[in-house]
């Protein structure tokens, strides 16, 4: 059923966003040089690689200098950059990698492989769904590029502290995994996004019990 819910959401999305994505392909390539699309190597369903799309919202080759965004102003972002990730709207080229069925509306964020060589055999099962384009843990860390910034060593904070509270909401999703909490998760996506103050974590490590979400 979730995949039926993919291929209809994911299409009708690409046909009706269709002016928004051309609006955005534009203004990307006025801004900066480059392509328009930032394909990058993730590790999807049953540990299969995929190419993800993204709208480039850094200067080319920015990803050499390492694969997390820190701080409220990394210089290697673009201008027109800071918006698209601000509203996510860099992410909708994944409404394709959904359609292919590579993604999921909804499922663990895919990580690159350098970080899932860090999961236990336990973790690994969040590689049995497909990985999708939010999940509770892109919601509680959507400052995340904030709290690393004032990190001393934001490489071993993400890999020790950030990365193993993302492993504990994906396994709840995967326990969970359903229609409704498929739902649930876009509606507080949406809400976040739009409605929402950004809530600001003081620490880096997180227990389940300091989610602000019922599950």
């Amino acid at each position: 059923m979730i995949r039926i819910l993919d291929v209809f959401f994911s299409g009708l999305g690409l046909i009706l966003l269709s002016p928004v994505l051309l609006t955005i392909a534009i203004l990307i390539k006025l801004g900066s040089k480059g392509p328009v699309i930032y394909k990058q190597l993730r590790v999807g369903v049953n540990g299969v690689e995929f190419r993800l799309w993204k709208f480039r919202s850094m200067h080319v080759d920015a990803d050499q200098l390492g694969h997390l965004t820190v701080g409220k102003k990394d210089p290697r972002i673009t201008n027109i950059g800071y918006i698209l990730r601000k509203y996510k709207l860099d992410e909708l080229p994944q409404l394709y990698n959904v359609l292919i069925g590579q993604m999921s509306l909804v499922g663990p964020r895919p990580e690159v492989r350098k970080y899932t060589a860090f999961y236990t055999d336990e973790q690994k099962k969040i590689l049995l769904i497909r990985p999708g384009i939010t999940d509770w843990a892109s919601i509680l860390y959507k400052n995340e590029n904030e709290i690393l910034g004032k990190s001393s060593d934001p490489e071993k904070d993400y890999i020790n502290l950030v990365l193993p509270d993302k492993i504990k909401l994906n396994q709840i999703y995967l326990n969970k995994y359903s229609v409704t909490e498929y739902f649930k998760i876009i509606l507080h996506t949406i809400f976040n996004i739009f409605f929402k103050k950004r809530r600001r974590l003081n620490r880096l490590s997180l227990t389940k019990d300091s989610i602000p979400f019922q599950f």
